[in-house]
This record gives C-alpha cells, structure tokens and sequence, in this order.
C-alpha cells in the first residue's frame, strides 16, 4: 500500500491557487501532498517529501509553513519545513503531535495565514484529529482523509469515496459547503464540479459500503 524510495514530484491537481504531487503514484495508497500559494508566500500540506521538491514549490513563492492537517499525516512535514527554516503548523485542537515533530511547531487559529482558506475541524476524538481546509470564495475543499478518489476509497460507480472507517458515520457537515474544487490527501483532487460528487458520497456512505467492503476483500484475495 505505501511506497519507498526516492520518488518524483509527479503533479496532480494544477489550479491558480496551486498544485499538488504524489510521490509514488504506483503505489496502492496514493498518498498525495499540496502546495496552496498566496502572494508570494506557500503553504505546503501535509508533505512527502521527493527529490526536486524544493524547486517545484520555487515556483509558487517562499515556503511559510508546513502543515499536518490529520493526526498520522505527520509523514516528512518536519523534513520539508528544517530545510525551508519554517514552522510545522497543527491545528490549535490537535494533541499528540506535537511531541513527534523534530521542527518548530506553531498552531493554527481558524485561518490558514493571509489565505482564504477556514481551517475547519471534521473530527476530534482519541483514535482520529482531522482539519479540512476551505475557501468559501473560490469553492475550494481540501480533505486529507475523510474523503478520497483512490480506488479503495470508492464503491463502484463512485468517483469520490468516504473512507472506508467513516462510511457508517460520515462527515455531513462538509455536504453543507459550496465546493467546486475538491483536493483530497489520497488521490487526484475534482478540478470542477466538485459538488455533485460529495453529495453522492456523503448520499452513498453508508448505502454502498457493503460494495466497497466486498470488492476490498475480493482485491485482498486477488479476485
């Protein structure tokens, strides 16, 4: 399911606002990272970090900060902001983090920097801390686990999916944003339209969950 190596900046999700890159696109969890720019500056989500990172954020601005938007999203976020000599941003909510990180770290407030973007809280309980970001203006969601576009995410027919651990009790409250622009923490993001695709998922969750369960099982036993 996850990869080694020294991987490449293989892009994804390209927008005015950013773009994203999955390191290992060959490998089964599809773990993708992001790089939100805005004047100048770069915020960089929940990273893996590849050769010629460096020079791909160059192009968006000087790295403000790294963030890890999901309890076990540390993955190189404390690498990537010691060599930018920035701080490792967790929401103010998030606890056992913290201690884990061998970089500064700085808590976020309701925003991300000067950005647009809200930091929203999706789950805080002892097994699982999630924080989406979302820009009401440009429609713009960033999910890092709840929602995915990978295949063990999504049912069949679904072109979005709710995480396999949500799917009983799914985050609802994210139905209730206007979103065009998804980004998800596993997968490509949905450039345009977004909002049709988490409706059905969220409609979905719980409904198509023993299709995503059984083709799981037939995929673990290679049928």
């Amino acid at each position: 399911m996850k990869a080694a190596g020294s991987g490449s900046v293989n892009e994804i999700d390209r927008w005015e606002g950013g773009a994203g890159w999955i390191a290992y696109p060959e490998e089964g969890m599809q773990r993708a990272s992001h790089a939100i720019a805005d004047d100048g500056a770069v915020w960089v989500l929940d990273p893996v970090d590849v050769p010629g990172l460096d020079e791909f954020l160059e192009g968006f601005g000087e790295v403000a900060g790294v963030l890890v938007t999901l309890d076990r999203h540390r993955r190189d976020a404390a690498t990537v902001a010691r060599r930018h000599d920035a701080a490792v941003h967790i929401p103010a909510w998030m606890s056992g983090v913290e201690p884990k990180l061998d970089a500064p770290v700085e808590r976020l407030g309701d925003r991300l920097g000067g950005t647009g973007f809200e930091v929203r809280r999706v789950i805080d309980n002892p097994f699982w801390q999630e924080a989406a970001l979302y820009d009401p203006d440009r429609r713009v969601l960033f999910t890092p686990e709840a929602f995915g576009t990978v295949d063990y995410y999504c049912a069949p027919g679904e072109r979005v999916g709710v995480h396999p651990m949500l799917r009983l009790l799914p985050p609802r409250d994210l139905g209730r944003l206007d979103v065009d622009r998804l980004l998800c923490g596993h997968g490509e993001g949905i450039p345009e339209g977004a909002d049709a695709a988490v409706s059905a998922a969220l409609a979905g969750a719980r409904r198509n969950a023993p299709g995503l369960y059984l083709k799981t099982i037939r995929s673990a036993l290679g049928g």
